[in-house]
């Protein structure tokens, strides 16, 4: 594991004594510790070296610490800073709170308060380093370049992103289970002008319908039974972000309605709270139903349906996408490769021509979850047809009723070429098997050449090695 730097701590003080006391204190702690008895001295320091915290006398001859305070933050807002402050003047050290000090300490302090300040102080900004690395991260991550898809459709949803994103329009993602509706979402927040606000997601799914409604707009405490006390709710959580409904077909008449007047009025009320409250949140929902044929049916209110069809995007199902299977698939062995340390890293021909010849009800979700378990299931580098496992098996994917004539001979060519090389891999099996897994005498044994027999071997991935070890 690699060692993290020391942090380096800067000491501003016009008396020796303090700086002689936070050096002892703070060196054994881990930190490299530097001093200064005046202000001009700190910011010739502070030009040289990107200290994470500088702990400032208040009452100092050339400078206070409010004035350096002031200037060190100009030139490195991300150095904090703690005042340190003498009796009479904690009213002056709470005021340089609102010029961003993190806190300040009273003379005389104990050892065990100034270590525990400090380490709060680089705690919390070790926190907000992490926190812009990981949001960093994550934005990259929804890129449009780094969703795949090189079909036309992919092509279209795409385009539509790029025009939706920058905008504050709500957005409405149709499309099969699995078809990535999520994704979708979360590249339209991430490309847009709130990318460093909240992204919440209300699962339609599984909220339970008795306390949707309070999860939604929040509650008082007392406002029913078992609310000890008062609760945000998810909208509120959203301000300055984007709320996500995940299949939003499946919410009840009623919450509908509320919904409604909130995309209306952009306002709402919390449980047992008389307070109105305003947020601004941009509102994306998902679903796999129709949701004209709902509003026919009287299941969903036909004014929320075409508040959220604002701007629609509908995604293609897999079989309506194919092209884009082998880069999907090479994805999935990337990722779950780095995931598990599975050294699988490629496909071969036949097993990528049963990936593109299955139509995959269950869209890119079904292809991931078959990929990941291919990988689990080969004992080399490659994926073979053997170890995709699909309705049953293999051939079963591919065995359904031809809609062409071409469909009918590349399935009759498919598995006349399977029964070939089930035969060709027992036969080899069978011959080693015969001859105690000599290879030299199984290939004298059927009349072939050692070049050749071997050759088939190679072929299916055979090892005498392998094949006695599932004997064993």
């Amino acid at each position: 594991m690699e060692e993290r730097q020391k942090e380096k701590i800067l000491v501003v003080d016009d008396d020796s004594i303090i700086l002689s006391s936070a050096e002892k204190i703070l060196k054994p702690e881990g930190f490299d510790v530097f001093l200064a008895n005046n202000g001009a001295e700190a910011l010739r320091l502070i030009e040289e070296i990107p200290f994470d915290l500088v702990l400032s006398d208040l009452r100092m001859p050339d400078m206070d610490g409010i004035e350096l305070l002031k200037r060190i933050k100009a030139f490195l807002p991300s150095t904090e800073f703690i005042i340190i402050t003498g009796f009479g003047t904690v009213r002056s050290a709470v005021e340089a709170l609102k010029y961003g000090a993190y806190d300040y300490i009273e003379k005389p302090f104990t050892p065990e308060h100034l270590i525990n300040t400090v380490k709060g102080c680089l705690e919390k900004k070790r926190l907000i380093f992490e926190n812009i690395q990981l949001r960093k991260e994550v934005q990259g991550l929804y890129k449009l370049d780094n969703i795949i898809g090189n079909s036309v459709a992919m092509q279209r949803v795409f385009n539509l992103i790029a025009q939706v994103a920058p905008t504050n329009s709500t957005v409405l993602i149709t499309g099969e289970s699995g078809t990535g509706k999520e994704l979708i979402a979360r590249a339209i927040h991430y490309n847009s002008l709130r990318k460093n606000g909240p992204f919440i997601v209300v699962d339609c799914c599984t909220m339970p319908e008795n306390l949707i409604e309070a999860e939604l707009f929040g509650h008082t405490k007392g406002a029913f039974t078992g609310a000890i006390s008062s609760r945000k709710g998810l909208l509120e959580l959203s301000h300055t972000g984007t709320i996500f409904f995940d299949e939003i077909g499946n919410l009840s008449l009623s919450i509908q309605a509320k919904l409604l007047r909130f995309l209306q009025e952009r306002e709402f009320r919390p449980l047992g709270s008389s307070r109105v409250l305003n947020v601004d949140v941009r509102f994306i929902a998902a679903t796999n139903k129709d949701l004209l044929h709902l509003v026919k049916e009287g299941n969903f209110r036909e004014d929320f349906f075409y508040r959220l069809n604002v701007f629609p995007i509908k995604l293609p199902p897999l079989r309506e996408r194919k092209e884009d299977i082998p880069a999907l698939a090479a994805h999935f062995l990337k990722k779950y490769s780095a995931q598990t340390g599975l050294e699988v890293r490629h496909i071969s021909a036949e097993a990528m021509k049963i990936l593109i010849g299955y139509d995959w009800p269950g869209n890119v979700r079904e292809l991931e979850n078959v990929i990941h378990r291919a990988m689990i299931l080969s004992d080399s580098t490659v994926i073979r047809p053997e170890h995709i496992q699909i309705e049953g098996g293999p051939v079963e994917a591919l065995c359904r009723i031809p809609r062409n004539i071409e469909e009918l001979k590349r399935l009759k060519g498919f598995l006349k070429k399977k029964a070939i090389e089930e035969i060709e891999k027992s036969f080899i099996i069978d011959a080693l098997k015969r001859n105690n897994y000599n290879v030299t005498k199984a290939a004298e044994d059927v009349g072939m050449q050692r070049t050749n027999f071997h050759a088939l071997m190679k072929k299916y991935n055979l090892s005498t090695k392998n094949l006695l070890k599932r004997e064993q």
